[in-house]
């Protein structure tokens, strides 16, 4: 079994805050479900892509679903967390290679994960029509998660080059970050 280590875990707790905090700064309700669209998404495809499916499962799963407990969403919370996981796991697997489609594929994957598993929980949850109204609004936030989330790992690595070379278990030489890592 592989140890992790003390810089994963510390980038994890960091990109969890960063993906709260994105979730959390702007809620625009949905009246159908009581539910609210975010920007949860841009952060969890930027964690996906810049550091892999496993950060972008936490990041996206504990981040989001953790703004759903502190803002007052907590029956939501179960869902959003394996629902911003999967969709963070399917862009990190898909996008890894790091090209335009393989981005574009990963934001696909992400996004039909995200959309269907709230679908199906919010039947559980709320009933049938409540799930069929808050696809739309699902789709949006995700489509928007890709518009700004994309472009953003995409200036991150043009700038900082070197985070293309991280993954866990790495050397600090292997992957010539800086010591914050």
């Amino acid at each position: 079994m592989r140890r992790l280590e003390v810089r994963t875990i510390a980038l994890a707790a960091v990109l969890i805050a960063l993906t709260t905090v994105f979730t959390m700064f702007v809620r625009l309700p949905i009246p159908a479900t009581q539910g609210y669209v975010n920007f949860s998404d841009v952060a969890t495809y930027f964690a996906a892509y810049a550091f892999g499916p496993g950060l972008g499962f936490v990041a996206g799963g504990i981040g989001a679903g953790l703004a759903d407990l502190l803002g007052g969403y907590a029956q939501f919370a179960p869902i959003t967390l394996f629902a911003h996981g999967l969709q963070g796991l399917l862009a990190g697997l898909i996008g890894r290679k790091g090209s335009l489609a393989a981005l574009i594929l990963g934001w696909a994957a992400g996004a039909i994960a995200m959309i269907g598993v709230y679908f199906v929980g919010e039947i559980f949850l709320l009933g049938i029509g409540p799930a069929l109204a808050e696809i739309l609004p699902n789709l949006g936030q995700t489509a928007f998660g890709g518009i700004v989330g994309i472009p953003l790992y995409l200036a991150v690595r043009r700038a900082y080059p070197p985070i293309t070379r991280w993954r866990p278990g790495a050397t600090q030489d292997e992957t010539d970050l800086p010591g914050a890592f």
